[in-house]
């Protein structure tokens, strides 16, 4: 993917095969939401609009969490990785939403960036040992097995839908629209 955007973000090639338009794509949203929360203060980070307590800073925060979830701990059975390991999910479910207020706007994105880095190897590695048919290490709760496929997609619409709240949040902050 050598074109770039005007915010940054990698254009999907548009008669790539299959791994590299389904890749294209996430990289695509995971910039988006890059741009989107990119050059806001503290306080943007921390807004959130009407009744909802979705902020800017809380998706940086879950989408790391979802980036290593989903590709360290389900697709290759690892632990849980820092600052995730030490959480009492079950005293606070939403515990990623709730304390990216108490990050800095450094902290929010090393942390996404650091997650989207290691993803990135640990895909590489799951296409190397299988390509997207490629199982992961741990099942649902129901003894299906999903696929590195159904987990990219997964994430393309994870990053889209959550892409949609940004918009929202980043207008509601400073009245910055677009796509």
């Amino acid at each position: 993917m050598d074109d770039v955007d005007e915010h940054g973000r990698p254009e999907p090639p548009p008669a790539g095969d299959e791994p590299a338009t389904l890749f294209g794509f996430l990289d695509h949203q995971r910039a988006t939401l890059a741009w989107k929360c990119r050059g806001v203060d503290a306080d943007g980070l921390r807004a959130t609009v009407g009744v909802s307590t979705m902020t800017l800073g809380g998706l940086l925060k879950h989408m790391a969490y979802v980036e290593s979830i989903w590709f360290s701990h389900r697709l290759h059975g690892q632990p849980r990785q820092p600052p995730w390991d030490t959480v009492d999910w079950s005293a606070d479910p939403d515990w990623e939403w709730h304390s990216a207020a108490d990050d800095t706007a450094e902290e929010l994105f090393a942390l996404c960036e650091g997650a989207v880095a290691s993803s990135r190897i640990l895909t590489a590695d799951a296409m190397r040992a299988g390509g997207l048919d490629h199982l992961a290490v741990r099942t649902w709760p129901d003894g299906r097995t999903p696929s590195l496929r159904w987990i990219v997609v997964h994430m393309i619409e994870e990053y889209a839908r959550h892409n949609g709240h940004a918009d929202l949040l980043r207008e509601a902050v400073d009245g910055s629209t677009g796509e």
